[in-house]
């Protein structure tokens, strides 16, 4: 099943209930910035590109606080978020259905919870157990280069049963959670990750003090 579509709604929704001056996890932003964000990397090869190579990345977060400056009232704000919902254009490689799973089903909800998560008062959402695996397939993918900056192994573990080593090292840390909280972790959103750590004492106060995500 292709969760993308659902997801992309779900967060455009999020985005026009929080309206354009909440604030997010994405530090710095507001919920305008991150509209303007997701609008711009699909909408502006530019952007895009910027977002993956980091000597482009200034570029990149010019062009969204431009566009987020332009964002003054709440009209301008919906505009873009809706813009956004309506999806990529006709030419864009992310109709590639495969692309578009790679790309934006993690981002989408990351996205979301940063901005659900930034108040004093959230719960997580239940999640479609599908809708889970999916996140968990695109999590375990990626989760060697989000905790490159760990000098420890690293096993993410569902309480359902499955882990996978994410990475090797003489000592290890298990990260255990339901996927969506392992990708806020992941993502190092980890003060609002649901998560708990098995191992040693020593080993888990150096994970919470690593630097975690892209």
């Amino acid at each position: 099943m292709h969760f993308v579509d659902p997801s992309r709604e779900v967060l455009a929704e999020t985005l026009l209930a929080a309206g354009p001056d909440s604030a997010t996890l994405c530090k710095g932003w507001l919920t305008r910035d991150l509209a303007a964000h997701l609008y711009l990397r699909e909408r502006k090869a530019s952007v895009g590109v910027g977002l993956l190579i980091p000597r482009l990345g200034k570029a990149s977060d010019k062009a969204t606080a431009k566009l987020a400056a332009k964002l003054k009232t709440a009209e301008d704000y919906a505009g873009i978020v809706n813009a956004f919902r309506a999806g990529p254009g006709a030419l864009s490689p992310l109709k590639i259905k495969a692309l578009d799973e790679a790309s934006n089903l993690i981002e989408y909800f990351v996205h979301t919870e940063d901005i659900r998560r930034a108040g004093d008062r959230w719960a997580p959402r239940a999640l479609d157990e599908e809708y889970s695996d999916a996140l968990w397939d695109e999590l375990i993918k990626r989760a060697a280069f989000l905790y490159r900056g760990v000098d420890l192994g690293i096993v993410l573990v569902r309480p359902t049963g499955p882990r996978h080593v994410a990475k090797r090292a003489p000592v290890s840390v298990a990260i255990v959670g339901e996927p969506g909280e392992l990708l806020m972790h992941a993502h190092g959103r980890t003060r609002q990750a649901l998560v708990t750590f098995e191992g040693q004492p020593d080993a888990v106060a150096l994970l919470q003090s690593a630097d975690i995500g892209l």
